[in-house]
């Protein structure tokens, strides 16, 4: 997983929608790598359909095999049917994930065996819902913008990426894709002897999607 969100934050939870699960294309392998299922990746809705059930019983390699006669089926995994995936130039999203979603951990287990664990790394499994901050104030690092912090203009908007899905750019706050703006940028570095884990750019957001 790529830090993307700086411990700095300020949200509601009641901005918060915890309705959809990420693609399952998105899904991590395993917590330490990096993609579409990092917490901090802005993400839009790719199926939204609220006549199905919420949450259906799926066939998914995940479990292992569930083939064997006295099972009966082998759609045993439960998946939200609600998805979310990471959105694009030009879009507005639905908001910014607030945690991964992974099937193994940085030893290659399986989460699905090890909820303590699973809730310490703030990782989701594959087909649980995903909370969506819609609304806030966020610091991000350079693993969810474009370019560099001299890119960014305090009080200039911010929009999606034109090359990176789910990461954002500098825009004008009164272009048509710009969904928040930009309240303060910054570098962190290592101070003495002491190894900064947030060491880098980063940038401080305000949006309302």
């Amino acid at each position: 997983m790529s830090l993307r969100i700086l411990p700095f934050r300020q949200y509601s939870d009641h901005d918060v929608v915890n309705l959809y699960a990420l693609e399952n294309n998105l899904v991590l392998d395993a917590t330490t790598g990096t993609g579409g299922g990092d917490a901090g990746v802005f993400v839009k809705v790719s199926a939204g359909n609220f006549d199905a059930d919420p949450v259906t019983y799926q066939t998914n390699a995940y479990l292992g095999d569930t083939s064997f006669p006295f099972l009966g089926t082998t759609e045993m995994y439960p998946e939200v049917n609600l998805k979310i995936t990471g959105a694009s130039s030009g879009e507005i999203p639905l908001g910014l994930t607030l945690f991964q979603t992974a099937k193994n951990d940085e030893n290659g287990e399986k989460l699905l065996y090890n909820p303590q664990k699973q809730t310490e790394l703030q990782a989701l499994l594959p087909g649980q819902a995903v909370p969506v901050a819609t609304k806030g104030v966020f610091t991000l690092s350079s693993d969810a913008f474009d370019g560099e912090t001299s890119d960014y203009t305090i009080g200039g908007g911010i929009q999606m990426s034109y090359t990176n899905v789910g990461k954002i750019t500098g825009a004008d706050r009164t272009a048509d894709a710009a969904f928040g703006s930009v309240i303060g940028t910054g570098v962190r570095s290592n101070v003495g002897n002491t190894t900064d884990q947030f060491s880098g750019e980063y940038v401080v957001v305000k949006f309302d999607c």
